[in-house]
Order: C-alpha cells, then sequence, then structure tokens
C-alpha cells in the first residue's frame, strides 16, 4: 500500500543534515585513531592525493547544490521540491551531493592518514542509504511518477 505524500512536505527522513552523517563518520575515524592508531602511511603523497580527491568530491556536491539551486527547489531533504533536477550533476548521478561528499569523506581520511575513517566509510554510505537516500526515492517517486522513473532507469544511484 502506498502512502501518499503530503503535499507540502518532503522525504520523511531523519532532521539530521546528511553532511553530519560523514562527518561523524570522520569524528569516529578520528577518535578510534586516537586510541589505536593505524596509519595510512605515504606521506606526503597520500596527502596530496586525498587533497585532489577531496576537490573532485566538492566538485560533484558543487555541481548537485547548483543544480537544486539553479531550478528554484531545495536541498533540505524533508523540504517539498519544486521540481525534478536531471540535469548537471544529477546525469552523472541521480545523487551527486551524497556521492561528492562521499569523496570528499575520502580525500579527508587520506590528508589525516587513518585507515580508520576508511573502515567506517562502508557504515557512513549505509547509513546515509537507508536513513536519506531511500526516503528521498519513495518521496521522489511519489511526487514525479513516471518522470522519476524514467530518471531512476536512466541514471545511476552513485556513480
Amino acid at each position: 500500500m502506498a502512502v501518499q505524500a503530503e503535499p507540502n512536505r518532503g522525504a520523511r527522513v531523519i532532521f539530521i543534515p546528511p553532511p553530519l552523517y560523514y562527518v561523524a563518520g570522520l569524528v569516529a575515524g578520528a577518535a578510534l585513531d586516537r586510541l589505536a592508531g593505524l596509519s595510512i602511511g605515504g606521506r606526503p603523497v597520500t596527502v596530496v592525493a586525498g587533497a585532489a580527491l577531496a576537490g573532485v568530491g566538492l566538485l560533484l556536491t558543487g555541481g548537485g547544490v547548483f543544480g537544486v539551486i539553479g531550478h528554484r527547489t531545495t536541498i533540505v531533504p524533508h523540504h517539498r521540491v519544486a521540481s525534478l533536477v536531471t540535469t548537471g550533476a544529477y546525469r552523472l548521478s541521480r545523487n551527486p551531493m551524497y556521492t561528492g561528499l562521499a569523496v570528499i569523506y575520502l580525500g579527508v581520511a587520506l590528508v589525516i592518514g587513518s585507515w580508520w575513517p576508511v573502515v567506517l566509510w562502508p557504515a557512513v554510505l549505509l547509513a546515509v542509504h537507508r536513513l536519506v537516500i531511500r526516503p528521498e526515492e519513495r518521496y521522489l517517486e511519489q511526487r514525479f511518477g513516471p518522470a522519476y522513473a524514467e530518471y531512476r532507469a536512466r541514471v545511476r544511484r552513485w556513480l
């Protein structure tokens, strides 16, 4: 049985801003590193690679943000979406902001030089997928119907 979307409400997500899931993983990884160091090594190459990776993630996240703003809709998951964005970064990924944040996360892990954030990365992605992306996708399916189904069939969730 499908639940009807409330006309003035967005996805039914927990009121935690999605970037905080990534920040929590990095903070937990850094804390674990202080308790039981698990150094990546390869300095300074890993710092440069991490910074470059974070830069790519920032571009992807920024592309998603600017795409949403350009279509005069919202980046806040629990707010009502005005339009389905399928251009720009949204041609590459249905979730360029979350994908970009995931790439930034890995870049930061390389910069700080700890394997712990990398070990926690799958748990962060699983939390984002279950607590944010799934509810958003259900909402977009209810809100945009066949247009979202066609977009979903054409564009991958992450990359």
